[in-house]
C-alpha cells in the first residue's frame, strides 16, 4: 500500500473539501507514523472546515486537532510499533495535518500513551473537549471549589459543557446549574448530573448591574461575550469562572467591581499548548473518573464531516461527534 485516504480542505480554485489520496512521506528525527483508529469534531475542526473560520494557516490542510491510534513506524525512542497513543491540540489540523485521515505523522513529543483503563474510543470520545473541562475543573478546585458549592456550566450541551459536568458529577458535586437553550438536551445533561437545566435568559437578569445578586460559586464558561458579561456580577465573594471558549463573541464588557470588591478571579483556559507532563496527568485523571458512559455521543465517517460542521456552526449540534477513520481497534 503506498497511499492512504485524508480529508482536506482547499481554497483554490476556491474554498472546498474533498476526499484525497496521499503518499507516505518518510520519516526524520523524532517522528512518529500513527494508524488513526478514531478522530473527533469541536468547534475549532468545525471553524477549520469553513471558508471564513480563520484558523487555518496555510492551504491545503487536513483538519481534525484529536486522534487516538496505533503507533506503525516510530524513530523516536519512547514509541515502538503497536503502541497505542493519543495527540490533541498543538498544531494539528491547524499548522500540520491533523486526524482527519487514515493515517498521521507526528512529533513524538505530541503523542500520549493511552492510559490502560481507557480505549481509543474513549479517549476521542473526550478528546480536546474532555481535555479542556479537565483544565476547567482543575484550575476551580485550585481556587477554593467544593463539592456543597454552586456551579454552573454554560454552553453545556457542547463538548466541553457536558463533559464538565459529567467530572463534577462524578466528584460529588450536587448543586451544578446547567445553561442550555435546547430543550431536547435537559434529560440527558440531568442523566448525566445536573442539577437543573436552564434557559440561560430564564437566569439571567434582564438589567445587567455591575454588582448584582450572588447567585453562583463558581462558573465554567464555554460560550464568553455577552453571557458572561452578566454572569460576572452574579459571582459570589471568592468565587471564580474559568473561560475556555467564545463561541457567544470574543468581546467582554464589564467593571472592576465584581474583582474588586467581590475578590472574584477570571482564569483563562487554553488546550492547545498544555505541557506534556500536565497532560499525562490529565488523561490519567479522565481514565479514572471514567465520564464517557452517559455523553451523547454521534458516530460519523469521513465523508459525513462536511454535514456534522456545519450543525456545530450553526448550534444545532449535541454531544460528542466521533469520527471513526480507520478500523475500529
Amino acid at each position: 500500500m503506498n497511499t492512504f485516504k485524508q480529508f482536506q480542505v482547499n481554497n483554490e480554485p476556491t474554498f472546498h473539501t474533498s476526499i484525497v489520496d496521499k503518499e507516505f512521506p518518510e520519516l526524520t528525527n523524532n517522528e512518529v507514523w500513527v494508524k488513526i483508529a478514531y478522530s473527533d469534531v469541536n468547534y475549532k475542526d468545525a471553524l477549520a472546515c469553513s471558508e471564513h473560520g480563520q484558523v487555518i494557516r496555510h492551504y491545503p490542510m487536513t483538519p481534525g486537532i484529536d486522534f487516538s491510534g496505533v503507533v506503525m513506524k516510530s524513530l523516536d525512542k519512547r514509541f515502538q510499533p503497536g503502541d497505542q497513543v493519543l495527540a490533541t491540540g498543538y498544531g494539528l489540523g491547524v499548522s500540520q495535518p491533523g486526524g482527519y485521515s487514515d493515517y498521521q505523522k507526528v512529533t513524538g513529543d505530541w503523542l500520549i500513551p493511552l492510559p490502560e483503563t481507557m480505549t481509543l474510543r474513549q479517549a476521542m470520545v473526550l478528546g480536546t473537549a474532555g481535555l479542556t473541562a479537565a483544565l476547567c475543573v482543575n484550575a476551580l478546585l485550585t481556587q477554593g471549589m467544593k463539592a456543597e458549592d454552586k456551579v454552573i456550566v454554560t454552553g453545556a450541551s457542547g463538548g466541553v459543557g457536558s463533559v464538565a459536568i459529567a467530572m463534577l458529577h462524578k466528584m460529588g458535586f450536587q448543586q451544578i446549574t446547567a445553561f442550555s437553550r435546547k430543550e431536547e438536551a435537559k434529560t440527558w445533561l440531568q442523566k448525566l448530573g445536573a442539577t437543573q437545566v436552564v434557559h440561560p435568559e430564564a437566569f439571567l437578569p434582564e438589567k445587567n448591574k455591575p454588582l448584582d445578586k450572588q447567585q453562583v460559586d463558581y462558573v465554567i464558561d464555554t460560550v464568553g461575550g455577552e453571557q458572561l458579561t452578566r454572569l460576572l456580577p452574579l459571582i459570589a465573594y471568592d468565587g471564580a469562572a474559568a473561560l475556555c471558549g467564545n463561541a457567544g463573541g470574543i468581546k467582554l464588557t464589564t467593571t472592576v467591581l465584581p474583582f474588586i470588591l467581590r475578590n472574584i478571579q477570571l482564569i483563562g483556559i487554553d488546550s492547545v499548548n498544555v505541557p506534556h507532563e500536565k497532560r499525562l496527568n490529565i488523561w490519567q485523571q479522565l481514565a479514572d473518573l471514567s465520564v464517557t458512559d452517559h455523553l451523547v455521543v454521534n458516530e460519523i465517517t469521513l465523508d459525513q464531516l462536511e454535514e456534522t460542521t456545519k450543525k456545530i456552526l450553526d448550534g444545532t449540534h449535541q454531544g460528542r461527534t466521533l469520527v471513526t477513520v480507520g478500523e475500529t481497534i
